[in-house]
């Protein structure tokens, strides 16, 4: 009856919807959440259709499963993980079905992207309002499990406010439309039917009445997300005389995947927001003074009131990414409170900013108050939306945990109940980070505990006790919007009183007698300090390393940082580079997350003498394509490019490096070799018959092209050029990469000629390759070798004054980023300095023309349209903000990003036969689409190499490296 029957109950695979077996990495890859939880389920689906949910809930009452319904998996309480069957919706339910402008409401699949609906929603003029800080990865079905919120919830709402009906399976596994006006099935069956008149029978109770209004949050608690919605239903008919008409979607919403499986569902939408925008930092020298600000900015009614404490600020100084968006913050402040006013007028705008200005000093609450507006509010709001991320950077086994985050009081009674939370820190001496939702009286307060000890997991469990008795003291809510889950939902009871919970438990029951539904959530949870991560007893084992991972405390501690939050499941209309595989596969395993879950997972365990051994680490490193993103991205700084090479490299110290990684590895050599030749080289390689076949023996792609050399050398070729070049006090030296030396050589011919043409001499200094083709292959030996090499030969002339520059991103930054890890103790330092003075060929004119050496009347006013796509390591490591000004200066010349990730290639990646198609999947998201929808005359530029070559193969165009189209348009004196 069932097609994955054999395999589902013997518990040994996984369930895939084509019910392939797929190994253990998949288990691993689903058995922790962003909480400190970990479970391995029992198998996961990967459903197609409904028919298919359909099935998994008969499946899962003939053999007493549960299911657990799963969609970006960002739930901060344990809501994604246990021992059941998993139920992953984000890759096949990801439909918008339906549009109404004039009504404004969408209706969607639950696998829909938050942000990438509203982008679907922009050309309507609508927008869906509920915003978490995961926005642009957590999805409509995730966001009605936990009746998601969001920094503007004081006017947007939450999903509840929006829910107008949804399609639902049921535990009888049939599916129901369920709205304010209609329960139906299409075969007739009545259980949704049954369901509301049991549950208006149940609310009927006037004793059960009085204890729901008692004891539920008071009314000016705006978030109020701990147990089932039982009070929203008591403002409905029949209980209410004016209320709505009665609609279980309000309880769907917060229901945590406890009562069904939504297939479909119907919101509301909201108008796009006004036009004037503007962004009120109030630094304050506490957090006391933040939240009484909070209590006078509200006053104002503004969009959003948000707190950022000091905490998470200190962690934005040197980071890749958040270094360049904390620009606003003055002095040192304890904490800063956010304050958003949107409004159609600038006058009213500009009047708002200014009374609230004059109130906040008039009650002594600040000491600067900058005011930011267009890209500069993106920039702080990015800052807030990571703080989970951030935090996670803190050094040492006691770091910030998912515990007392989501507790909301009343906005006026939030400053006292901090006061008095503070108290039971206090006395625990535990410190901990304050940052969010203060508009909604919801602080996310993470306390910094070592869980790692016994002593730790004991105040894990006592601060969550203690903090839900000050919870019910301000009849406030334990959770205002990540939910209860396995984490919280212990101490309902303790809040709400026995006699509510065991409504909850009623609810539960009359719903899914059979606990076919995620079990031990919100009701019935097993014991919250159970199934940790960390497993006592266990010692603190890291492995030795060739990489220096010192700044992190080891590869385990850098897999550790993953704090869950799910950067990585960004789709590519999100954008950004991470994580190339996750935007074109859109399974769980191909993002950061998993990689890092996986590695953590065999890295902890102190009994294996082989950690880094497992076949499970192999399959879920196989289609990391070493872009880079996640270093800088991931708010963590989870470098899984670093701790692949690390991990390759392990492996073949134990069994050898095959052939084909090897020839990889050693492309200098053999380009070396092929250059004494190179016209053989290319009638074999630029013959499709004799590459195809050339191609296979090696275990490349017959379809890919293979790059082919040049005539000379640009080394042989410089050789001859200097002699005729005269000395200049104005030196910089060219780093000759293994791809531009010996493939590129006219792109390398270019350069020189540019910057000698802009008043440089250019000097190749002796050096040897990057390392990059080792590096990418996890040969890290060989590359560290290289580094060390490489170093002193170039920290003897490389200067500030005379720095060193590269046509190549890829070879040139791996000099900045992996050369410092790679170092010597004895040249340590120097390779910081190195890294200190290195740049791309991009930054470096970026540099110039901000230092004026380098004008605009030095070019041709030939018109230009060019777009540019960049590298991965350029958008991670530099920034694609260099390419623009360099293109953009000549006068005619505009050029504009490509808003593209990864373009697939990723170095060898892309000529894998094995990793062709997925390879192709990422050219075809948005690179591919871009480059043949140009127009005539416009131009493609792109620096890196790979990129290039990616572009010829996947769409016959050729893109140019920005020098050449610089060059081109240089003055001829």
């Amino acid at each position: 009856m069932y097609p994955f029957l054999e395999l589902a109950s013997k518990f040994k695979g996984f369930l895939f919807h084509d019910d392939s077996i797929i190994h253990q990495t998949q288990l691993l890859a689903y058995a922790t959440d962003a909480s400190v939880y970990q479970e391995k389920p029992l198998a996961v689906s990967i459903p197609k259709d409904v028919d298919d949910l359909k099935q998994l809930i008969h499946f899962a009452k003939e053999h007493q499963l549960t299911l657990i319904p799963r969609a970006a998996g960002t739930s901060l309480a344990g809501q994604v993980v246990g021992s059941g069957l998993v139920v992953d919706i984000s890759k096949f339910f990801d439909k918008i079905l339906e549009v109404n402008a004039e009504e404004k409401w969408v209706r969607v699949q639950p696998g829909v992207v938050r942000d990438d609906l509203n982008k679907y929603l922009k050309p309507f003029g609508l927008m869906f309002g509920p915003e978490t800080s995961t926005a642009n990865r957590a999805m409509i079905g995730g966001m009605v499990g936990n009746n998601s919120c969001g920094l503007h919830s004081i006017v947007w709402g939450n999903v509840r406010d929006h829910l107008i009906e949804a399609k639902v399976l049921l535990s009888d596994g049939n599916e129901y439309l369920i709205n304010d006006h209609l329960i139906a099935s299409a075969d007739g069956s009545q259980l949704a039917s049954e369901i509301q008149n049991e549950l208006i029978q149940l609310l009927s109770n006037k004793d059960h009445q009085t204890a729901i209004k008692q004891n539920f949050p008071k009314d000016s608690v705006s978030r109020r997300n701990s147990g089932y919605a039982l009070d929203a239903l008591l403002k409905m008919q029949p209980f209410e005389e004016k209320g709505e008409n009665f609609n279980l979607c309000a309880l769907l919403a917060g229901s945590e995947g406890t009562l069904g499986i939504t297939t479909e569902i119907k919101i509301n939408l909201l108008d796009l927001p006004p036009a004037h925008t503007a962004l009120v930092c109030v630094h304050t020298m506490s957090i006391d003074d933040a939240l009484r600000a909070n209590i006078v900015a509200l006053k104002h009614r503004p969009t959003a009131s948000e707190l950022v404490d000091k905490f998470i600020c200190d962690f934005t100084i040197g980071h890749p990414e958040y270094q360049q968006h904390r620009f606003f913050i003055e002095g040192d402040p304890e904490a800063i409170l956010m304050v958003e006013f949107m409004e159609a007028s600038e006058d009213v705008l500009q009047q708002k900013i200014a009374d609230l200005i004059a109130s906040l000093k008039l009650a002594g609450n600040g000491y600067a108050y900058k005011v930011l507006s267009g890209k500069e509010i993106h920039s702080a709001w990015e800052i807030r939306k990571a703080g989970l991320g951030l935090l996670r950077n803190l050094k040492g086994n006691a770091q910030p945990v998912n515990l007392i985050e989501d507790c909301a009081v009343s906005t006026d009674e939030l400053p006292d109940y901090v006061k008095d939370l503070q108290v039971i820190l206090d006395k625990h001496q535990v410190k901990a980070s304050y940052y969010a939702h203060a508009g909604a009286g919801e602080l996310h307060i993470e306390p910094i505990i070592n869980l790692k000890s016994t002593e730790g997991q004991q105040l894990f469990r006592q601060i969550l006790h203690e903090t839900a008795l000050l919870v019910k003291k301000y009849q406030g809510s334990l959770s205002g919007e990540h939910g209860d889950g396995r984490l919280r939902g212990e101490f309902i009871a303790t809040v709400m009183g026995e006699e509510v919970y065991q409504l909850f438990e009623k609810v539960k029951h009359i719903f899914d007698p059979n606990n076919l539904f995620n079990a031990g959530k919100i009701t019935n949870t097993p014991a919250m300090d159970t199934h940790f991560r960390i497993k006592l007893g266990e010692a603190d084992k890291q492995i030795e390393s060739y990489f220096d991972f010192s700044d992190v405390g080891g590869m385990k501690t850098l897999a550790e940082k993953c704090s869950g939050s799910g950067d990585c499941r960004k789709s590519a209309i999100s954008g950004g580079v991470m994580c190339p595989s996750y935007m074109a596969t859109r399974l769980e395993k191909d993002t950061t997350r998993a990689r890092a879950n996986v590695l953590r997972q065999f890295l902890s365990n102190p009994a294996d003498a082989q950690p880094l051994m497992h076949q499970e680490i192999s399959e879920v490193l196989d289609l990391c394509v070493s872009c880079k993103g996640c270093k800088t991205e991931c708010p963590s700084g989870v470098d899984v490019t670093k701790m692949k090479a690390e991990y390759l490299q392990h492996r073949y110290d134990q069994k050898g490096a095959p052939l084909r990684a090897t020839l990889i590895a050693n492309f200098g050599k053999q380009m070396k070799l092929a250059s004494l030749a190179p016209t053989l080289f290319n009638m074999i390689f630029g013959n499709k018959f004799l590459r195809k076949y050339a191609n296979l023996s090696i275990g490349f792609h017959p379809d890919r092209s293979i790059p082919l050399l040049h005539k000379t050398t640009l080394l042989n070729w410089y050789k001859k050029h200097k002699s005729n070049v005269k000395a200049n006090s104005k030196k910089v030296y060219l780093f000759c990469d293994e791809f531009t030396n010996y493939n590129d050589v006219e792109i390398g011919q270019t350069t020189i000629l540019l910057l000698e043409a802009l008043g440089f001499e250019v000097i190749i200094p002796p050096h040897l390759e990057s390392g990059r083709t080792y590096l990418s292959k996890g040969f890290v030996k060989k590359a560290k070798a290289i580094a060390n090499q490489n170093i002193p030969l170039l920290n003897a002339v490389v200067t500030a004054e005379s720095p060193l520059i590269g046509v190549e991103p890829s070879a040139i930054l791996t000099l900045r980023d992996e050369y410092i890890d790679l170092a010597d103790p004895e040249n340590k330092e120097g390779s910081k300095a190195l890294a200190k003075n290195t740049y791309t060929i991009d930054e470096f004119l970026a540099q110039q023309i901000s230092e004026g050496n380098i004008t605009e009347n030095m070019f041709t006013e030939t018109v230009q349209d060019i777009q540019i796509h960049g590298h991965c390591y350029q958008k991670a490591l530099s920034s694609e903000e260099s390419l623009l000004k360099i293109l953009n200066l000549p006068k005619n010349s505009k050029a504009t990003l490509i808003p593209s990730g990864c373009c697939g290639m990723a170095g060898s990646f892309g000529y894998e036969k094995e990793h062709y198609d997925v390879s192709q999947q990422i050219g075809e998201l948005v690179l591919y689409p871009t480059v043949r929808a140009l127009k005539d005359k416009q131009i493609i530029a792109a620096s890196g190499t790979s990129c290039r070559h990616q572009i010829k193969d996947g769409t016959e165009v050729k893109a140019l490296h920005p020098v050449e189209i610089l060059y081109q348009m240089l003055k001829k004196n």
